[in-house]
């Protein structure tokens, strides 16, 4: 959930604040943590997977480091300027808001740029893979020139539908139809939960139908999903159309990058011991998908479904906390 050509910014930290970094967190030091920790404030992103980050760094900073985490849910670009306020620490996944960074890491420095955090994000255009059977040229974009009007809806009258992602979210799928020339209808439903509930049904039904949506994400394997081939990626090639300029920019796939933390700098310059563990906080996309699947598909409060994940996961979370 949002989504982007991504460029790489590096901040550089002074000799003073890589110190303050470079605390060691240790379980004989968990006494004097458990009382230097403080309140520590992450955002969860409008997606499962951003859920599921959120909630198991709560239960480790709070059962391991004593912490007290408070979790607000900003959308993706206004927490960059909640973070630059310092009203929020850190957002553990982020889809490379390119123009953010350039203006809240680059140009402010209110905004740390933290290495990925082990899961590669991707966007891209999804059928069922029943449809495959029927049109198997829908594995490409160029099979679905002429064939647009099988995705028709009562909202797209005569030409096809394609079901946009949350406005909020990275996206260029207008620009992309407009690029390749299909006549498709782009609609959208809302928020990811409606979209999700819109595709889910016509999946159910056994219907025709083409959507915004990405990995990692739970539901892919549980769907039976296929992705569609976009073109492929040029020189100069960009995902996040909100930032407008020249439309040819966009005609291509989306990129397949690893996702980001962001801190805000004065969490960085706190001094709490949550700041290294969050700097090593790492996992898998299968790791990701598995706890979202227990929030999002099985219903398992994200308090619990944390809880099982950590206890069954003690060596990875042993690495954050070193």
């Amino acid at each position: 959930m949002s989504k982007r050509v991504r460029a790489r910014f590096t901040l550089l930290l002074g000799a003073s604040l890589a110190a303050v970094i470079g605390l060691v967190v240790s379980g004989s030091a968990l006494g004097s943590s458990a009382q230097s920790c403080g309140t520590v404030t992450l955002n969860e992103q409008a997606w499962a997977g951003s859920t599921a980050n959120t909630y198991v760094v709560k239960y480790v900073l709070e059962q391991r480091l004593g912490c007290s985490v408070k979790i607000t849910k900003i959308t993706e670009i206004p927490v960059f300027q909640a973070m630059a306020d310092g009203k929020v620490d850190a957002v553990l996944e982020d889809w490379n808001h390119v123009d953010q960074y350039k203006q809240f890491v680059a140009k402010q420095k209110s905004v740390v740029l933290v290495r990925a955090n082990g899961l590669v994000g991707h966007i891209g255009w999804f059928v069922p893979k029943y449809l495959l059977k029927q049109y198997p040229q829908f594995k490409t974009w160029r099979g679905l020139r002429g064939k647009e009007s099988v995705f028709k809806s009562a909202e797209s009258g005569s030409q096809g539908m394609f079901l946009g992602g949350d406005p909020s979210y990275v996206q260029k799928d207008k620009e992309l139809i407009e690029l390749l020339g299909l006549d498709f209808k782009h609609v959208t439903v809302g928020a990811e939960p409606a979209e999700v509930a819109r595709f889910s049904q016509q999946i159910k039904q056994r219907k025709p139908v083409i959507f915004y949506w990405w990995t990692p994400q739970y539901l892919n394997q549980q769907l039976n999903l296929a992705e569609v081939k976009l073109p492929a990626r040029i020189k100069g090639c960009q995902d996040d159309a909100s930032a407008g300029g020249e439309i040819k920019k966009y005609k291509c796939a989306y990129a397949a990058d690893p996702l980001n933390k962001l801190f805000s700098k004065k969490f960085i310059q706190s001094g709490s011991p949550a700041v290294k563990v969050l700097r090593n906080f790492k996992w898998s996309n299968a790791d990701q998908n598995l706890v979202a699947k227990w929030i999002a598909g099985d219903k398992v409060k994200p308090e619990k479904a944390a809880e099982k994940w950590v206890k069954a996961n003690a060596a990875k979370v042993n690495a954050w906390l070193k």
